[in-house]
């Protein structure tokens, strides 16, 4: 597969994660109105779709493999890395509204929210994605083109 062609669906899939990185823009927009872990999760949010983007334009710009080789090797794990942190900063955040609630004289607790799992397997997910990147392109050994 040639290098533009390679940029091209890297463009589409930009355009179509908009549903994704548009609100995780409002929220970090939103500053103080979110919580920090939310306003974290929407700057990985947003690390990652404009690492993806990056990675298009170097497989445009580029001749060499190893350029978008590095574009994801340096994107991919920074989003995963804010993720996680997002991920521990929000179970510190619910522990701390836990124990308010719990002071609170009879008055019970709040339904649970959403559980970790999901954030689980996306913190698990795009580390992969982004060495399964990286050892297609270095497997090849050449040029993309």
């Amino acid at each position: 597969m040639t290098q533009p062609v390679l940029a091209l669906g890297c463009t589409a899939v930009t355009a179509a994660g908009s549903v994704w990185y548009l609100p995780a823009l409002a929220d970090l927009r939103a500053g103080a109105d979110r919580p920090l872990s939310r306003r974290t999760a929407a700057l990985a949010c947003l690390t990652g779709w404009s690492t993806l983007a990056a990675v298009g334009l170097a497989l445009l710009v580029a001749t060499a493999w190893w350029v978008p080789a590095a574009v994801a090797a340096l994107g991919g794990p920074a989003a995963g890395v804010l993720r996680i942190g997002a991920a521990v900063r929000r179970a510190g955040e619910r522990r701390e509204a836990a124990r308010q609630w719990a002071q609170l004289p009879g008055l019970p607790l709040p339904a649970g929210s959403r559980g970790t799992r999901s954030v689980a397997v996306t913190a698990a997910v795009v580390p992969l994605m982004v060495t399964g990147l990286l050892l297609m392109i270095a497997g090849r050994g050449r040029p993309l083109g």
